[in-house]
């Protein structure tokens, strides 16, 4: 997807590029937050979050997401305490499915793990969960919410899919990737919230595919490190840019013209997303505060002109936890 036909999505945005200029995000609050203490939420023990009667596979699933998945950590603790655990043992879920891939040498292991978590939840929805950790607590969620086992196969299916260590063919590839893993994931917070609105469905489906292209930039360097290349092959082609630019940290103009294609439809999803906000219950939106974290790396690789290697991009952001809570006081996504 050629970046002329993107610029509409994000407005006007690079220097250096005749008709285009570089915006800034307003430093109104963001001057006064940056003078505030970091909200003792965020560095709250495992146990005072799970409260005196919270089970060892209820902390073991909170530690699994403190470590591997911290902004999903910090997004769950923000919604309301009935709703908690449950949204702790989906995402628990989600990250070892995640880290399958990562964590195999062979193919074949990877496969047999998927095996083994797709009899898990044939099992779950048997009420006889296997003893593992995860796997209880999926149970207690799934009995009290009826979660639609249909959105955790798929979830299954598609990281079963992507062992393959293959780029994506083109952008909807990455976006059909993220909408059955992302968006899936969603859908069942939504479930735990008790939220069954077709507008809500309908933003959930665009951050999942934001999110999935942002994990995808995100996880670049990363990934470059171990000789692998994930991007669309179809964007990378529109550029002339090869898998071999990447792994050797180009700065060229046509590498950030990859990035800055991918930033740019990463934003048109959010943007889609917010046009149902008038229409969305309020109710769901602790469901979507990853927006936070979404934007503000969107907003970091604007500021150092798409170049996905700069070393800001990889340092965490320690004031998400505020920006995630006035988010979540402000009631927007």
């Amino acid at each position: 997807m050629a970046a002329c036909t993107l610029v509409s999505a994000w407005g006007p945005l690079r220097p250096g590029v005749p008709g285009l200029c570089r915006r800034r995000p307003s430093r109104g609050l963001w001057a006064h937050a940056r003078r505030l203490p970091e909200p003792a939420g965020s560095g709250r023990s495992v146990a005072a979050v799970s409260g005196p009667g919270a089970s060892g596979t209820d902390r073991y699933c909170l530690e699994l997401l403190r470590k591997r998945d911290y902004e999903g950590y910090l997004c769950s603790l923000l919604l309301p305490a009935e709703s908690r655990s449950s949204a702790f043992a989906l995402r628990a879920f989600n990250v070892e499915l995640a880290q399958v891939k990562d964590s195999v040498s062979e193919k074949t292991i990877g496969l047999m793990r998927m095996q083994f978590w797709k009899k898990t939840v044939d099992d779950v929805y048997c009420d006889s969960p296997p003893h593992q950790p995860v796997a209880i607590e999926l149970w207690k969620a799934v009995k009290r919410h009826n979660l639609t086992k249909r959105w955790l196969m798929k979830i299954i299916d598609e990281r079963e899919k992507n062992l393959d260590d293959k780029a994506y063919r083109n952008i909807q590839e990455l976006e059909n990737y993220a909408e059955n893993t992302q968006s899936s994931l969603l859908y069942l917070t939504l479930e735990i919230l008790g939220i069954k609105d077709l507008h809500a469905d309908h933003a959930a489906s665009h951050i999942g595919k934001a999110q999935g292209i942002v994990t995808c930039l995100r996880a670049t360097p990363y990934h470059g490190s171990r000789r692998r290349v994930f991007l669309p092959m179809d964007i990378c082609m529109l550029h002339g840019v090869s898998q071999e630019d990447f792994l050797r940290k180009s700065q060229d103009k046509n590498v950030r013209d990859v990035v800055y294609d991918m930033a740019s439809q990463a934003h048109l999803h959010l943007k889609h997303a917010r046009s149902f906000h008038k229409s969305v219950p309020v109710k769901a939106f602790p469901a979507f505060l990853q927006t936070v974290a979404l934007e503000d790396y969107l907003k970091k690789i604007q500021q150092v002109d798409f170049d996905i290697f700069h070393p800001s991009l990889q340092q965490k952001n320690t004031l998400l936890p505020l920006s995630l809570y006035i988010q979540s006081w402000r009631k927007r996504y």
